[in-house]
């Protein structure tokens, strides 16, 4: 009677270290997302600020010394 309730014990017992392997998963995918999510943020924040900016000049709005300057700040 003892030996078939461990048996159906450990028939459960696999479980565990399939959650662990997908909670690891989890975690770098999230970890990898997260790290991407923060690269790209900036530099597409940047593009924007100069691409506006390659426009203003392109309208003649501001000279070319003044693109200049605001290009090397954004730098």
């Amino acid at each position: 009677m003892m030996g078939g309730a461990m048996g159906g014990a450990m028939g459960w017992m696999w479980i565990w270290p399939v959650l662990v392997v997908l909670g690891l998963f989890a975690v770098v995918g999230g970890l990898l997302w997260w790290v991407r999510a923060r690269r790209e943020t900036p530099a597409g924040a940047n593009g924007s600020a100069r691409r506006i900016l390659d426009e203003r000049l392109a309208r003649g709005e501001i000279d070319e010394d003044e693109y200049r300057r605001r290009r090397t700040e954004l730098q």
